[in-house]
């Protein structure tokens, strides 16, 4: 069970990662990544953070020609916490909606849906993505460590 989702299942019954977008506009993460990493809002609404920001490196290329899949995007890799982490999209615009690829612990490559909820371009910007697979969203909100061109 080494699948990030899985675990996730196994954590609580029911996800619904309102850590950032909540329809009482008091969520931890509303105006700032107070939980910084790759994390999920749990069934008691308390945040989880599964790898935590300092454990994730996040590289944002911001031309076609280097960017992940042939277009700008981000990248998000970590291969010193547990699970192992690797995460490409190319969502980066604030508010799009698209396509990504995660992949945990050297398993298959998932195909996710990203919404970019907080954007940014050059290196210590923050950047917030909304990662959704079947009915278990999960959120990045990470720094960006490196601006490849």
């Amino acid at each position: 069970m080494k699948n990030i989702f899985k675990m996730l299942m196994l954590f609580c019954v029911c996800i619904a990662c309102n850590n950032d977008d909540d329809v009482n506009n008091d969520a931890t993460n509303q105006t700032q990544c107070n939980y910084q990493g790759f994390s999920y809002l749990d069934a008691s609404n308390n945040d989880q953070t599964l790898i935590a920001e300092a454990e994730l490196n996040t590289q944002f290329f911001p031309n076609a020609s280097n960017g992940p899949y042939g277009a700008s995007g981000i990248e998000i890799v970590s291969n010193t916490s547990a699970p192992s982490l690797f995460f490409v999209t190319n969502v980066i615009a604030l508010n799009q909606t698209g396509t990504g690829y995660l992949t945990l612990d050297n398993g298959q490559e998932q195909t996710v849906t990203v919404t970019c909820q907080r954007a940014g371009t050059a290196v210590g910007d923050e950047i917030r993505l909304d990662v959704v697979y079947g009915n278990i969203e999960v959120e990045f909100c990470v720094i960006i460590d490196e601006v490849v061109l």
